[in-house]
């Protein structure tokens, strides 16, 4: 099992937080998404660490940018 915490910018609502966590939770291996919304915070927890480049492009499809 894998955790791993990304930096997510420009979520400012309940809605910005549920769409990241519909998202990031469709890649394949992801078992749980935990999002801080005050400090754009984004827990994955999966089978095994996911590649930042899908992280990135469904955190782009929700709408918001992967800044770490």
């Amino acid at each position: 099992m894998s955790e791993t915490t990304y930096t997510v910018t420009g979520m400012t609502c309940d809605h910005c937080v549920r769409s990241v966590t519909e998202e990031v939770g469709k890649i394949d291996g992801v078992t749980g998404v935990r999002v801080d919304l005050p400090t754009g915070a984004v827990t994955v927890t999966s089978s095994q660490e996911p590649e930042v480049a899908d992280v990135r492009a469904a955190v782009e499809e929700a709408g918001y940018e992967l800044t770490a």
